[in-house]
């Protein structure tokens, strides 16, 4: 009997990734990110990080979405012309109208240095990227916890980007965010959207790549060649707020 052809996946065959170019494409991108950091995972940070996401009118999901929009609207450039963040989008065809394509996955990968002309510096401090009174008005308790969150989140990460100053080049490739649409996942689309980043860091010269990984996706990131360094992050928060949930992240280089 003749063997018969190997059948392959037409999803994955006509997964697409790109560099998103227009805001309506962001906008998407946050409904799939949505769908996975809120309904799916309910990750802790990240609606702490985006509290209107599941309320309805221009208060709501509309707000937090525009403001991912301001910060690709702010992308800055290094000394070579490379934008210091991309965002991707994977598209796959819609399954109710084959004529557009949906977003079933997005990522933001960021090149940081503390050399000027090399990437943009990381930082510790939230309220240097985001207005917390806007996003909790008169909520001090609300604003000082998730100050403390991302300090403590974000500080291996400077801590890393400083010892690679006297490298050459002097910059890293940061993975900020890798979100997979669920009712498109188990097709292939986080390591799309990693791989993509990866082979970017080689082009800039090789750079290297980290990343802060929860424990659903570190597993994406270890067959890509990441390497998990140390424990999972400890978050120093006050006592006040020691009984909150807090999702595992465990800090991830590819040089390790």
């Amino acid at each position: 009997m003749a063997q018969q052809p190997a059948q392959t996946d037409p999803t994955k065959a006509d997964l697409q990734i790109e560099v998103i170019d227009r805001p309506e494409d962001v906008i998407e991108a946050f409904d799939c990110t949505c769908k996975a950091f809120g309904e799916q995972v309910h990750d802790a940070i990240w609606i702490a990080m985006n509290p209107e996401w599941e309320k309805d009118g221009p208060e709501g999901r509309p707000r937090a979405a525009a403001r991912l929009v301001e910060q690709w609207r702010g992308i800055t450039y290094d000394s070579q012309g490379n934008p210091n963040s991309i965002y991707l989008k994977a598209t796959l065809p819609d399954p109710a109208d084959s004529a557009r394509r949906v977003i079933a996955g997005f990522a933001i990968w960021a090149q940081l240095s503390i050399v000027e002309g090399h990437g943009d510096p990381p930082s510790d401090d939230l309220r240097s990227s985001l207005d917390l009174d806007a996003l909790y008005p008169g909520n001090e308790a609300e604003q000082r916890y998730l100050s403390q969150v991302h300090r403590s989140f974000a500080k291996r990460r400077c801590e890393f980007v400083r010892e690679k100053a006297t490298s050459q080049p002097p910059s890293v490739m940061h993975l900020q965010l890798c979100a997979s649409d669920p009712a498109y996942q188990r097709r292939g689309i986080a390591s799309k959207l990693v791989q993509w980043g990866l082979d970017e860091a080689q082009r800039r010269g090789g750079l290297e790549a980290i990343t802060e990984a929860s424990s659903m996706g570190r597993h994406v990131y270890a067959r890509l060649g990441f390497c998990g360094e140390g424990q999972d992050i400890v978050y120093k928060v006050d006592s006040e707020f020691q009984s909150r949930d807090r999702p595992l992240n465990l800090f991830m280089r590819t040089g390790a």
